[in-house]
């Protein structure tokens, strides 16, 4: 039995472990040698599940944040019950130690990292106001730590929130959202259904954007400026010539929309700043009017009994008006969200001066402080005037407890943290509760898009649908390796709770480096007619075979498989290396396991555009081969495999190899045999491997060839061992 997770306030999700599935396949022409006799019906573990609630909290002292805490600091209660701390980590960003090492992007939890959703207001701003308020927003950007995730949004009346791009840490991929805010003419719109690539990734990669003390640089011409400008104009509401009825509805209609948009980001990991871009609306509907004398008068007419001359609404404000904008930020706040205000009327350029919001800021000052924000005035350098909040937020704490029944209603779940032996003084920040889950078919489209980015983001390997994963490098002409993405899944736990007979399958696939930039993806949406292929894939599963292509480097590939109706999916973080090979760079790839035919339902991925397939990669003796994403072998059972090496030398090869634990610790010797090389670019060596006796579970196989000079190249693979065969 496996314990799964439900990490809330996430949407609900479930881990499991791949303990059982067997290397089954589909019927190519007869190979070159014997494949390994057919393997038994995949098979996977249990499931139990397990709430988890990630509690993400930072203590300040004197504006500074309090390093060095452990769980014993912490006391969490949901409700009115205190809870047991089942995890505690801690993320210090600035820091001595930090300073020193940064964190690698997949070894920081979802939870730990700070989440940036910039929003720029295109309707209660002047439009050379945004067009100024892009480089303030690239100015923090550039200010950021490299874990921090950034989501940029619009903001207009006609179409209400606009996500432009969605939370990632690819700084490329954020200056083209805020270059191009979104606008169709400006972007060259990737088919991303999760907004994580916005522009082509040959155009992101031309963006010569730097960190740290280095400044964004683009090459965006005056035309471009001018074109950004006739398409914001459009959009800006000029509230300030309206009359106090349109006023209030399009105040009405603004904070209806973002108190929906704020709910939704309660399905967003960690602690979340909104960075409100705009020059605010009149805040004399909610305040009353600001001038002075104004209100003088109407007060002296009020002692004087001449109530004729005493408008409430100029003397007091809207009441209705300002519920609804205290609702707003109620939402903003349950959902852990702190507005910090940008008044961009400031950036003005003198002769640029357009008509002068009324009342502006003080709506702005409104909202950030009734998050426990900031309001900034007069700055194009936000990374500056934002270093305070920066380095307080720098330090995270993530407390993790698991609580009792929760159900999957959407409720609102409030949270309370107390601090113990803490120095005096210091005051607690944390998210005030957290969502319940809903059904999956009862979220948005927004809901449903934000959590699947966020999942992808994180790395965390998750779900309910078990599935494997194979990738491997492969020279081609040109500087970018072709990689093969094979991946396998459990055809029972694909269809489990699908209604209906279409059964969409969604699968994307995300390569990402060190920092987070990403090089290439793939998606595509399999709609399986159940009618025809339920019983098979239930008895078996699917295969889809894709590819990306990646330049030399490290990389973190994100795989995530999802049911479309049910919701239920699993994310698996898959690490590749893709040598340097038009510089002869030595490589051997990981040992691959011809698998037996007919076990699999095979789905190739949709050609892009007119791109040309390379040839078929998985050859031995000119013969085709499907290799098993994670093999299911037997103690003692000699197995066939093939190896595949890049400039791996002349000579005799030999062999060496280990097993390894799934975390990397070694187990015992392998018996690997080398039969047969096919020299050439690549080579090809057929070989023969041996489990030792082992408890059945989860290995690597190391494999290590040292040719006749002593050079020596090494990979790992996973393999599952099962039971021995008999007979």
């Amino acid at each position: 039995m496996h314990d799964g997770r439900i990490r809330l306030p996430r949407r609900a999700r479930i881990s499991i472990g791949l303990i059982g599935a067997t290397a089954a396949g589909l019927s190519f022409s007869a190979l070159g040698f014997a494949a390994s006799p057919p393997a038994p019906a995949p098979t996977f573990g249990e499931t139990t599940e397990v709430v988890v609630v990630e509690v993400p909290v930072q203590v300040i002292k004197d504006g500074e944040p309090v390093r060095g805490l452990t769980a014993d600091n912490f006391e969490v209660y949901d409700g009115r019950k205190k809870q047991k701390v089942t995890g505690f980590e801690a993320l210090d960003l600035y820091g001595a130690a930090a300073a020193q090492q940064q964190p690698a992007l997949t070894a920081v939890p979802a939870a730990a990292r700070r989440h940036f959703l910039m929003i720029f207001d295109l309707s209660f701003s002047e439009p050379s106001s945004i067009v100024k308020a892009r480089d303030a927003a690239k100015t923090l950007v550039k200010g950021l730590h490299p874990t921090d995730m950034v989501s940029v949004s619009t903001y207009s009346a006609q179409k209400g929130p606009t996500l432009v791009l969605g939370f990632t840490s690819d700084r490329r991929q954020i200056a083209a959202a805020i270059d191009t805010l979104g606008l169709p003419q400006l972007v060259d719109r990737s088919p991303d259904p999760l907004r994580l690539v916005l522009t082509s990734l040959e155009d992101a990669a031309a963006r010569p954007i730097m960190q740290g003390n280095s400044t964004f640089q683009t090459d965006k011409k005056a035309a471009d400026q001018d074109a950004m400008l006739d398409n914001i104009k459009p959009l800006a509401l000029a509230s300030d010539r309206a009359d106090m009825s349109a006023k209030r509805a399009a105040v009405a209609a603004y904070t209806r929309s973002m108190a929906d948009l704020a709910k939704m980001m309660g399905s967003v990991d960690g602690r979340k700043m909104v960075i409100y871009l705009s020059e605010g609306f009149d805040s004399s509907l909610i305040a009353g009017s600001s001038d002075l004398k104004e209100q003088n008068d109407m007060a002296q007419s009020a002692q004087d009994g001449e109530i004729w001359n005493v408008d409430s609404e100029k003397r007091f404000g809207d009441v209705n008006t300002a519920n609804k904008v205290e609702k707003m930020l109620e939402e903003f706040r349950r959902a852990d969200c702190t507005i910090e205000a940008v008044d961009i009327g400031g950036l003005h350029a003198g002769g640029e001066q357009g008509f002068q919001r009324k009342g502006g800021a003080d709506s702005l000052l409104m909202m950030a402080h009734g998050t426990g924000g900031e309001l900034y005035e007069n700055t194009n350098d936000l990374a500056a005037e934002m270093g305070q909040m920066l380095r307080r937020t720098g330090v995270t704490y993530v407390l993790t407890y698991q609580p009792e029944d929760i159900k999957r209603d959407g409720e609102f779940h409030k949270l309370r943290v107390e601090l113990k032996n803490t120095p005096r003084g210091a005051r607690l920040v944390h998210r005030p509760g957290y969502y319940a889950p809903l059904p999956y078919a009862k979220q948005r489209p927004l809901e449903k898009l934000l959590q699947t980015a966020s999942d992808v983001m994180s790395g965390e390997d998750s779900g309910s649908i078990a599935t494997a994963v194979l990738a491997a490098p492969f020279q081609t002409p040109g500087e970018k390796a072709y990689v093969p993405v094979v991946i396998e899944i459990d055809g029972k736990s694909l269809a489990a709770n699908t209604t209906g007979t279409t059964l969409p399958a969604e699968i994307y696939v995300y390569a990402l480096d060190s920092a987070g930039t990403v090089h290439d993806f793939l998606s595509q949406t399999l709609a399986l007619d159940l009618t025809k292929t339920g019983q098979a894939l239930k008895q078996s599963g699917l295969k889809f075979w894709g590819h990306l292509d990646l330049p030399p480097g490290e990389y973190s590939l994100r795989v995530m498989v999802r049911n479309g109706v049910s919701g239920a999916s699993s994310l698996r973080a898959v690490p590749v290396t893709v040598p340097a090979f038009a510089k002869g760079q030595p490589a051997l790839l990981p040992a691959f396991f011809p698998e037996a035919p007919g076990r699999w339902l095979l789905v190739k991925e949709t050609q892009r555009g007119d791109s040309k397939q390379p040839a078929y990669p998985f050859l031995l003796k000119q013969e085709a081969y499907i290799p098993a994403g994670r093999p299911l072998l037997s103690e003692g059972k000699e197995t066939r495999m093939a190896l595949v090496g890049y400039n791996l030398g002349s000579g005799e090869l030999k062999a060496e190899s280990r097993i390894l634990s799934k975390d990397g610790k070694e187990m015992a010797p392998a018996e690997v045999k080398l039969l047969e090389r096919e020299a050439g670019s690549p080579d090809r060596l057929l070989a023969t491997f041996r489990p030792p006796k082992l408890a059945p579970g989860e290995y690597l196989l190391r494999v290590t060839v040292t040719n006749g000079s002593g050079l020596s190249q090494s990979s790992t693979a996973p393999f599952l061992l099962g039971a021995p065969l008999r007979g």
